[in-house]
């Protein structure tokens, strides 16, 4: 059994834990997603972002629909034991599958939903799509 297989807690939220995904060079925090034990060894073993999709209910390896993958520079583990960090360079400029550099691209403001960053592609054209 590894080091990170004894510290790291899937079981505590079903088998999961949430995983923030940010970027390495400039900080921005790119996505949330959730990962399981095999996605996690996974993303280890590879050194790219590896997600469980749960709308899916499968692995969701980033980037390969899009293109858009996330090399994997740090893994950091929260105080609980139950959240991780990923500290990643981003290839192709979207982290979101809506076709955002960030799924952060909105914010409340004045009681409105505000757009806040242009699009790096139109997902329709990726994923063949109405989005």
């Amino acid at each position: 059994m590894s080091n990170w297989e004894k510290v790291i807690d899937f079981d505590k939220a079903g088998g999961m834990v949430p995983v923030i995904t940010q970027d390495e060079a400039t900080g921005e925090v790119l996505m949330m997603a959730y990962m399981n034990h095999e996605a996690f060894a996974e993303t280890l073993r590879t050194g790219r972002a590896c997600y469980f999709s749960r709308s899916r209910n499968r692995l969701w390896r980033k980037g390969e629909e899009s293109g858009n993958v996330q090399e994997v520079r740090g893994v950091y583990v929260d105080c609980d034991a139950d959240t991780l960090l990923l500290k990643v360079r981003q290839t192709g400029g979207a982290a979101c599958h809506e076709g955002y550099p960030s799924c952060f691209f909105r914010r409340v403001a004045d009681d409105k939903l505000q757009v806040i960053a242009g699009r790096v592609f139109d997902p329709r054209q990726v994923y063949n799509t109405n989005a």
